[in-house]
């Protein structure tokens, strides 16, 4: 679903261990990692869209996850002009999201990437906190920085320090 702007409406999920990191996967047939992510549907509650989201890119249930925290409004990145499809009505200039922090409360053993017969990812593993800032594609660096100072209050600990070491602006 786009929006009246330009902006696809979207949820991001940051998947999260005991230990304090977390999930991060590499697009199918390339070299990106990202998140999990994923568009809203008409009619479709951004928590429907995340729960959604989760089986089809990670193979979890909603009873294998809890919800820990979630961003207070809608944080958007706009694409770079070479990534817009003109050609495509209506015109999608970026992503409105709504991000979820989640805690894995099964084995990770129930991580299963292929739950669709075409998956958004081939490969995963859990990094630090942080660690996503700096490896992320450029044009999401802003957003991912924004969700995880936000949703990083609820999880600190000595495993997850407060700061993004050095990676946070002064915006």
């Amino acid at each position: 679903m786009i929006d009246a702007k330009g902006y696809r409406l979207n949820v991001g999920i940051v998947l999260c261990n005991d230990a304090g990191h977390v999930f991060w996967a590499r697009r199918a047939g390339m070299q990106s990692w990202q998140f999990p992510q994923g568009g809203i549907k008409q009619n479709e509650a951004p928590e429907e869209a995340l729960y959604r989201e989760l089986y089809e890119e990670t193979g979890l249930a909603t009873h294998d996850v809890e919800i820990v925290a979630r961003t207070q409004g809608w944080l958007h990145y706009q694409l770079p002009s070479r990534y817009i499809r003109r050609n495509s009505y209506p015109l999608c200039i970026g992503q409105k999201q709504i991000w979820y922090l989640l805690r894995l409360l099964s084995a990770e053993s129930h991580i299963h990437l292929e739950r669709t017969g075409k998956p958004e990812f081939d490969a995963w593993r859990w990094v630090d906190y942080w660690y996503p800032l700096q490896e992320v594609v450029y044009f999401k660096r802003e957003v991912y920085r924004r969700a995880l100072t936000e949703l990083g209050e609820y999880l600190v600990s000595e495993s997850v320090p407060i700061d993004a070491g050095g990676f946070l602006s002064s915006k």
